[in-house]
């Protein structure tokens, strides 16, 4: 897939323009963000450094290993993914951006986010199509703002519009307030579900569990992976 870039007006910023779904490609726009499938290896650690600071960490549970450190974290926040000139310039987008990104067959399907007002890599959201599970989450310079209920009313078009699920599920800890808030804004109502919970890091933590299910028929986009046989 190419991407071209554009300009809205001299004072806006400069965005990525993806082209139509297809081929594992996603894309979709909501009031204040532009979602899309990472198209470079760029894309990926950008989408992990949102959620690599403690208090993001607090929550998701990652483990060390799997986090960009704050030197590089802080770097990779404040780059635009559309303003070319200025990716190249940079020591950090350099390597990263020549490296394109493959999603894996049956493997989970991300969004990166990108805020529509300043052009800056805003976070993510995942779904497994073989669970219909949700997640997602915002870096630091785009929480508080209700931004949450976007990206996850944005998944859930995603499941169902992009990737023909009826149910999707997504679980959050009680004490995570403004993810429980995020979820409910964005339709997802209480369902049943394990009442524990372990994170990849080892914590095992309370769980709470939600679900969205769509009136409408599921659709796949072109984009889709071919369904099992």
């Amino acid at each position: 897939m190419l991407w071209s870039r554009f300009r809205r007006a001299r004072s806006a910023p400069r965005l990525p323009l993806p082209g139509p779904c297809g081929h594992q490609r996603h894309t979709l726009r909501t009031e204040r963000l532009l979602l899309y499938t990472p198209e470079t290896m760029l894309d990926l650690l950008a989408a992990v450094a949102a959620a690599s600071d403690p208090e993001a960490q607090r929550w998701l549970g990652w483990g060390v290993g799997n986090l960009v450190g704050a030197r590089a974290r802080k770097d990779l926040l404040r780059l635009c993914p559309g303003d070319t000139d200025a990716l190249r310039a940079s020591t950090t987008a350099g390597h990263l951006l020549a490296q394109p990104y493959q999603p894996r067959p049956g493997g989970e399907e991300m969004l990166v986010g990108v805020r529509l007002d300043d052009g800056r890599y805003a976070g993510a959201t995942g779904l497994y199509p073989g669970t219909g599970e949700v997640g997602g989450w915002l870096a630091p310079h785009a929480r508080g703002l209700g931004l949450g209920t976007e990206l996850f009313r944005a998944a859930a078009v995603f499941g169902h519009t992009h990737l023909g699920l009826r149910t999707l599920r997504a679980g959050y800890e009680p004490a995570n307030a403004a993810s429980g808030r995020a979820l409910a804004g964005a339709g997802f109502f209480a369902a049943v579900g394990p009442p524990r919970h372990t994170l990849p890091d080892g914590r095992e933590i309370e769980a709470r569990w939600l679900r969205h299910t769509t009136t409408a028929p599921p659709a796949r986009c072109p984009g889709a992976a071919p369904l099992p046989a």
